[in-house]
């Protein structure tokens, strides 16, 4: 059993963008948390007390147009799928987000610009253990052509997402992926969100998408890619779907000892997943520690610390 600790920010980070989408502008600033906080969004700039909401499966509202997190009052922060993969990709466990609006930035479409402001604030080491969720036997959704599941895996955390679009331009693409933060930074943070053209101007004209440009979102017609800086890896789209599942799982609240393998997925079949593991208890277990061996350039990568664990606006299938 490999003991590690749990981390959390050294100090604050900020970023500004805009919403997806509304299009209005939004700061986002990520700090240091206690032991135990996990992932904490403050959502300011409402009338009347700022409102926190824990970064829990529970507190997922909806998962159609992004994956949106609230309590009983209503929804508070939307989009928080790229700062949830930046956050658990490079193995932070605790941390604060301050939102000033209703949506995280949008950024470039990936969680890049997220890694960077935690390289900004840095990692600390904390002096509690690290706990985590071991998937201890296979949950399985199937929702029409869509499936995802989980299953045990003794060495970490791994996602395997496939894809298959009748775009042709997008077609079938594939990529698995052992997760650990510096593979996560050169494979990973810097796939986009996707979409296309199609798609995109029907949300326009629903009102929504409203800050989505080629600034940010990899679109696509009938025959090309449409953005003329091209992709930044060939299985872009693909990466993405990874990026998103890495994600959405930080909603489990720990990292996973596990693997994760989506067919034709998004946000909605992710968080369908996940409830459907925490709902039976013989399906997984909190441990301390873990029982893997990490890479040593996973811990190299962030001050000897190893750790590890969504599509943007645009719905389960497009992202």
């Amino acid at each position: 059993m490999k003991f590690s600790r749990q981390t959390t920010l050294r100090s604050q980070a900020t970023v500004t963008g805009v919403g997806v989408h509304s299009g209005a502008p939004v700061s986002l600033t990520m700090g240091p948390a206690p032991i135990d906080a996990g992932i904490v969004f403050l959502r300011t700039g409402l009338d009347g007390a700022d409102r926190e909401v824990q970064a829990a499966f529970g507190s997922v509202i909806a998962t159609e147009l992004a994956t949106v997190l609230g309590d009983r009052n209503g929804p508070l922060v939307s989009t928080a799928e790229h700062v949830l993969a930046a956050l658990r990709g490079m193995g932070v466990d605790n941390a604060l987000i301050e939102v000033d609006g209703p949506e995280v930035p949008i950024m470039d479409g990936s969680a890049a610009p997220f890694v960077a402001a935690i390289d900004q604030a840095g990692i600390v080491n904390q002096s509690a253990p690290r706990r985590y969720i071991q998937v201890l036997k296979p949950v399985q959704v199937t929702m029409g052509a869509s499936m995802g599941e989980l299953r045990p895996n003794s060495s970490g955390f791994r996602v395997e997402a496939e894809i298959d679009f009748t775009n042709p331009v997008i077609g079938r693409q594939a990529y698995h992926f052992e997760l650990n933060p510096e593979r996560f930074r050169r494979e990973i943070a810097r796939a986009r969100t996707f979409g296309c053209m199609s798609d995109v101007s029907r949300l326009w004209s629903a009102g929504f998408a409203l800050g989505s440009s080629f600034d940010n979102t990899l679109v696509f017609d009938e025959d090309r890619l449409l953005n003329p800086e091209g992709l930044r890896y060939a299985d872009e789209c693909a990466r993405h779907k990874v990026l998103d599942a890495i994600g959405d799982l930080a909603l489990a609240g720990l990292p996973m000892l596990g693997t994760y393998r989506s067919v034709r997925g998004g946000h909605k079949l992710n968080h369908a997943v996940l409830t459907a593991l925490m709902a039976d208890r013989t399906a997984w277990r909190v441990v301390e520690g873990e029982t893997v061996r990490r890479p040593r350039v996973a811990a190299e990568a962030v001050g000897g610390m190893v750790g590890g664990m969504v599509a943007p606006a645009y719905g389960p299938d497009v992202s």
